[in-house]
């Protein structure tokens, strides 16, 4: 019995810290900026445009602006990341591909 809890107990703790930790922000985001898409890389025709996003950097929100990608798999679609507004605050939820 031994044995096992001590490998099991150090997995819990190094998966523990894995996980990306929330943070509740106060402030909700300003609207997204109007961004100029420039024409896709042209060797990269499969590449997808990933829109730009207002990003909290533990004092204000900073514009980061958007970039083209290229996309895991066939038919694979970009789901943009967005703030979820909950009675704690906002959160961001990360975009990620569909």
């Amino acid at each position: 019995m031994k044995r096992f809890l001590l490998p099991t107990i150090c997995g819990l703790l190094l998966t523990a810290g894995i996980a990306p930790a929330q943070i509740a922000i106060r402030i909700g985001p300003p609207p997204p900026r109007r961004e100029v898409i420039p024409p896709r890389p042209y060797a990269h025709r499969d590449w997808v445009w990933q829109p730009g996003y207002n990003r909290w950097d533990g004092q204000r929100y900073v514009w980061v602006p958007g970039t083209y990608a290229a996309p895991p798999r066939r038919g694979a679609r970009w789901v943009p990341g967005h703030y979820r507004h909950t009675p704690r605050g906002y959160f961001w939820v990360e975009g990620h591909w569909r």
